[in-house]
């Protein structure tokens, strides 16, 4: 996220799109909506299903699964049309306008156009942009339904162009804000869980970043970019991955085509698993490690809004299981490494002298309420909003980003489109949640269907159907309802029993690597 938490309720106008937010950013979804009890804030939802926050929002709009692009070209059109842009902002901020501007006034991005391609009415789309352009500050908070697409990094891009040609960059209250899936996926990020980067983002290409680490850590460094889990999947099953190491989580479940997914973990010469509980996946290692839970350690988590909060220990684990990092050291030290951590603290340390942004974030300074990156040193208080004043690249960069249709649509045999998601009750895989008989109770496996598609294949609520994809089949009760759109049905992805990941398309993002979990061709059909 650009901005903070705090500052939802500055915004004039918030947009949220590609996120069922209550569902699954409950804490953010509960500021949002009381930004617009209190009257100050007016909301716009683009969502291809009826959320719940549609239910708070002044404008709510329903669009074809993967035409996000074409809707927010469409409404940058209206406003440049218009002249709701931000000039001065424009002028004196960034980069590349006029090769963005000659993409955004392509006719193909009229309102009449994209209602063709989003199923927005034109009137809407009209009206969503006048409600966005003529805002003083408005914010765009988005999810997954942005980023799991073969055209995630395209989409992305587009809400920073939006923003940045309003002029919503680099002030309180706006901002373009990701909201992040898992409670310290942030955190991971930012410590080089990624394959190009050394923690605090610095390429593993600069040769002056490879030397940096490889004096900390006195040890020869790879300066090439590795490969990301979809691709490590793909690597187990073809022969060129040997071996696997899953910690903390479940590709049985999360991952796509999961015959696939079991296919590879079946191939892979030794997989360890390290985990809280035994998962799916684990049922497939060599190895399992336990690990201690959270109230089980110390150490630190980064929130989606970049703020860094210390976790501490509160019980013992049970015996034998050790913390994550312990865990690590003693497999590096059997290894030949000579690690020597003796605690988290140590560790803090670390990351405050290699990583710039975390450098002020010490372990005494971080306290109850935690500090936001960056933090470049002790006295820094911190940064709640980023791209002030200036941005890091010095000007921002429009990029002329064109729509692309998904890789996977309907046809005349599979004439449905399917999307996943969350609901509230569960979490991700249900790896802890779903040991809460209780959830399971409020929430168990499930296909939305609207009430059109399912009167016309004459089905009933609560009757167990079979949903197929060019990948696999599964069962699952339907959820006839009203808020979800004709033509699209949505399985939450928590479940085994039911495991939407069977059917979604592995089709990857070719810059950002993310499988087009939200959109594939799929049918419908009653098992008696």
């Amino acid at each position: 996220m650009t901005n903070d938490i705090a500052g939802i309720k500055k915004a004039d106008v918030i947009l949220i799109i590609g996120s069922d937010t209550s569902a699954a950013h409950p804490v953010i979804a509960a500021r949002i909506k009381q930004a617009v009890r209190e009257g100050k804030s007016r909301l716009i939802v683009i969502d291809p299903k009826k959320i719940v926050m549609a239910d708070y929002a002044e404008i709510y709009a329903s669009q074809r699964p993967g035409s996000d692009v074409a809707v927010m070209n469409c409404m940058m059109q209206e406003i440049l049309r218009n002249g709701w842009e931000d000039k001065e902002y424009i002028e004196n901020r960034l980069e590349g306008f006029d090769e963005f501007k000659a993409e955004i006034m392509q006719d193909k991005y009229s309102p009449e156009n994209v209602e063709i391609l989003s199923g927005i009415k034109a009137e809407t789309l009209r009206a969503i942009a006048k409600l966005f352009g003529q805002a003083k500050v408005a914010s765009l908070f988005y999810a997954m339904g942005i980023t799991q697409h073969t055209t995630g990094r395209d989409n992305v891009w587009t809400t920073a162009n939006l923003q940045m040609i309003c002029g919503n960059l680099g002030v309180d209250g706006g901002g373009v804000n990701p909201l992040r899936g898992q409670s310290n996926v942030q955190g991971a990020c930012d410590m080089g869980g990624l394959p190009n980067v050394y923690p605090g983002y610095q390429a593993v290409t600069v040769a002056a970043n490879q030397e940096k680490f490889e004096k900390a850590w006195n040890c020869k460094l790879d300066n090439k970019v590795g490969i990301t889990i979809t691709e490590m999947i793909d690597g187990a099953y073809d022969g060129t991955v040997k071996a696997m190491y899953v910690m903390g989580e479940n590709p049985f479940l999360s991952d796509p085509d999961q015959t696939h997914v079991i296919a590879a973990f079946e191939k892979v010469d030794f997989m360890v698993v390290q985990d809280m509980f035994i998962t799916e996946t684990a049922e497939y290692a060599d190895v399992i490690l336990p690990a201690a839970a959270y109230a089980e350690k110390c150490g630190h988590f980064t929130n989606t809004e970049r703020r860094v909060q210390r976790i501490n220990k509160i019980i013992d684990p049970p015996e034998g299981v050790k913390t994550d990092w312990e865990i690590i050291q003693l497999i590096a030290n059997a290894m030949g490494s000579d690690w020597n951590y003796q605690c988290a603290e140590d560790i803090c340390k670390e990351i405050n002298a290699l990583t710039p942004s975390y450098g002020g974030i010490t372990w005494e300074r971080v306290g109850r309420y935690g500090l936001q990156w960056p933090c470049p040193n002790e006295e820094h208080p911190g940064t709640p909003y980023l791209h002030k004043g200036k941005f890091a690249r010095g000007k921002g960069l429009l990029s002329p980003i064109a729509f692309k249709e998904p890789d996977e649509l309907p046809d005349e045999e599979y004439p449905l489109i399917l999307t996943t998601g969350r609901v509230l009750q569960q979490f991700h895989t249900g790896t802890m949640s779903r040991k809460t008989q209780g959830l399971n109770n409020l929430a168990g496996p499930m296909v939305m269907i609207s009430v059109e598609d399912a009167e016309s294949m004459g089905i009933s609520n609560s009757e167990v159907v079979m949903i197929a994809t060019r990948r696999g089949e599964i069962t699952a009760p339907a959820f006839v309802t009203k808020r979800q759109r004709k033509g699209v049905i949505y399985i939450p992805f928590h479940y085994k029993e039911s495991p939407a990941n069977r059917l979604t398309n592995p089709a990857i993002d070719p810059i950002a690597k993310i499988p087009e979990y939200k959109v594939c061709a799929a049918k419908v059909k009653k098992t008696k």
